[in-house]
């Protein structure tokens, strides 16, 4: 079974439910490391992001351009930024399709990942969403069918958050806690994960 545009639009809103429980948790990892913000700014983000998916469409290239501008008139921040950029890569890989194979996730991922440190400037290793992301990026290159790449997203991503963990924050604000930052998830990754977990569900 492919992934389609009704995919999207259950997935949209399984985030956007998520993305509101989660809101108090990730305000409080982000506010041992930077403003603690990231939970309402995640929250506005997908309650905009499930509305604006578009009713009747197939497309699925028209969808997440649908998508990208909610996120960019939903918030200002860098995560968001990124989260545009990530809508904006697949609105491009995807225009006039209307269905992609779960086989394809992983390509897709990669180049998010490409985009999001050509714009973003983190390289791999920063600890922020972009290892996530490469992560799971990785674990989803020989997964045929969505049982499979449901298994292996979550447990690269729990990999990734565990592994990063015992490690510094290098970009962002963050970076100025330096080592102070290690045992402590990074915000952005943790949010990528509680949003992956209820996607996959």
């Amino acid at each position: 079974m492919a992934i389609t545009a009704d995919t999207l639009r259950h997935a949209a809103t399984r985030a956007r439910d998520a993305a509101a429980l989660a809101q108090d948790d990730l305000n409080a990892a982000d506010g041992r490391l930077g403003d603690g913000d990231t939970g309402v700014m995640l929250r506005r983000l997908f309650e905009a992001v499930a509305t604006a998916i578009p009713a009747h469409e197939n497309d699925l290239g028209i969808v997440f351009q649908a998508c990208a501008r909610a996120c960019a008139s939903g918030t200002g921040s860098s995560l968001g930024t990124l989260v545009t950029v990530a809508m904006m890569t697949l609105a491009k890989a995807t225009r006039g399709r209307s269905e992609i194979g779960w086989d394809e996730l992983g390509g897709l991922l990669a180049s998010i990942r490409d985009q999001m440190m050509a714009r973003g400037g983190a390289k791999l290793g920063d600890k922020t969403v972009v290892d996530m992301i490469d992560a799971v990026a990785s674990a989803l290159a020989h997964c045929a069918t969505r049982d499979e790449a449901t298994v292996a997203a979550q447990k690269a991503a729990q990999d990734a958050l565990d592994a990063f963990r015992a490690r510094p924050n290098k970009l962002g604000r963050a970076r100025m806690f330096g080592e102070r930052t290690i045992g402590l998830d990074d915000p952005g990754m943790l949010a990528f994960s509680r949003l992956l977990a209820a996607v996959a569900a």
